[in-house]
C-alpha cells in the first residue's frame, strides 16, 4: 500500500566528503562556567524537552522560550523579550517540530519570519559576530537555518535560487526511521569530540528534509568543510538508497555548517538521547555535540 522506494530512484555512485581540522582549536573569547541555551518555540514545536534535556545533560542551561502569537502585541512583545534573552545566551537552539502545520507552502516560514524581524536579525548577527556565541538547528530549526541563509553562508540574508534549500523528500510522505550518518568535517566546534569518519545512529521524522544544491556549490561547501553528514549505508558509503538516504537528499547531505562552524544544522533528531533508547536497534547514537558546545565555553 505504501511503497518503500520510488519508481524514479537514481543509483549513482555519490563522493565521500572528508575534511580534517587538525592544529584547530575552538574556544570562545569569553569563558562561562554554564553556558545558557536559548530554545524558543513556535506554534508546532514539539521537541523542546528533549532539546533541554540534552543540553542540560552536558552541562548548559536551558531556557525554553515560547512565542506569543496570539495577537499583535503578543508577537511585539515576544519580539522584544527574545532579543534581551538573546543577548544573555551563548547558544541559541532551534529545536525541531511543524511550526505553523508547515503551511503554508513548505516548513519552516512561521521560524524564518521572526528571525527576520529587524530587532531579531540585530541581536542574532551580535550574537554570533560579536559574542562568539552558536547556533544550531535540528530538523524544523535546519528547515529555517537554510530557508533563513544561516547555513550555509553564516548570516540572515535574502536566499535566492542559487542558495541551497530543502524540500518535499522523494517518496512524497513522512519518513520516520533510524538512519547511519557519516561525519564529513571536523571544522567546527560543535565537533570537537569526533572525527570525520565517524557514524552515527540518528533517529529522522520529518516530510520535507531533502536538501537540494548546485553540484557547483556542493563542490564549494565540500572544499570548504561546510558539509556535516551524509547519510551511509551499511558499509559506511553515501548513497541515494532510500532505505539509508531517507529523503533523497542531494550528495546524501544530511547537515551543513556555517564558514566558521559555529552555526550547525541537521535533519536527524540527535538531541533524541538518553539510557534505555533504542535498545534493539544497535549503534553510536550520541555525536556529542552537547558535550563539545559546553567545552567550547570553558
Amino acid at each position: 500500500i505504501y511503497p518503500m522506494h520510488t519508481a524514479a530512484e537514481e543509483k549513482k555512485e555519490i563522493p565521500t566528503f572528508t575534511t580534517k581540522a587538525e592544529g584547530i582549536s575552538y574556544h570562545a573569547k569569553t569563558a562561562v562556567a554554564k553556558p545558557r541555551v536559548l530554545i524558543p518555540v513556535f506554534p508546532g514545536t514539539n521537541c523542546e524537552f528533549d532539546s533541554a534535556k540534552a543540553v542540560e545533560r552536558a552541562g548548559a542551561e536551558a531556557n525554553i522560550f515560547v512565542i506569543n502569537n496570539l495577537s499583535a502585541a503578543g508577537i511585539a512583545d515576544s519580539i522584544d523579550r527574545f532579543a534581551k534573552e538573546v543577548k544573555q545566551a551563548q547558544t541559541i537552539f532551534i529545536p525541531g517540530g511543524f511550526s505553523g502545520g508547515d503551511e503554508p507552502d513548505g516548513s519552516g516560514k512561521f521560524i524564518t519570519a521572526f528571525f527576520r524581524n529587524p530587532e531579531i536579525k540585530e541581536a542574532v548577527t551580535a550574537h554570533l559576530k560579536e559574542k562568539d556565541g552558536l547556533m544550531i538547528g535540528i530538523c524544523n530549526g535546519f528547515q529555517a537555518l537554510i530557508k533563513l541563509g544561516l547555513v550555509p553562508y553564516g548570516e540572515i540574508i535574502d536566499t535566492d535560487e542559487t542558495c541551497p534549500t530543502l524540500s518535499y523528500n522523494t517518496i512524497s510522505r513522512h519518513q520516520s526511521k533510524i538512519v547511519r550518518v557519516r561525519v564529513a568535517t571536523e571544522k567546527s566546534p560543535w565537533l570537537t569530540n569526533v572525527k570525520a569518519g565517524d557514524i552515527f545512529s540518528v533517529p529522522i521524522s520529518h516530510g520535507e528534509g531533502r536538501i537540494l544544491a548546485e553540484d557547483k556549490l556542493v563542490q564549494e561547501l565540500a572544499a570548504k568543510g561546510q558539509i556535516l553528514t551524509q547519510y551511509v549505508d551499511e558499509n559506511g558509503l553515501p548513497t541515494n538508497d532510500i532505505q539509508f538516504n531517507p529523503n533523497g537528499s542531494t550528495y546524501a547531505i544530511e547537515g551543513l555548517i556555517s564558514p566558521d562552524g559555529r552555526v550547525l544544522g541537521k535533519m536527524g533528531h540527535a538531541e533524541r538521547i538518553g539510557d534505555g533508547l533504542y535498545q534493539n536497534v544497535a549503534g553510536n547514537y550520541d555525536m556529542k555535540l552537547f558535550k563539545s558546545m559546553v567545552e567550547y565555553f570553558k
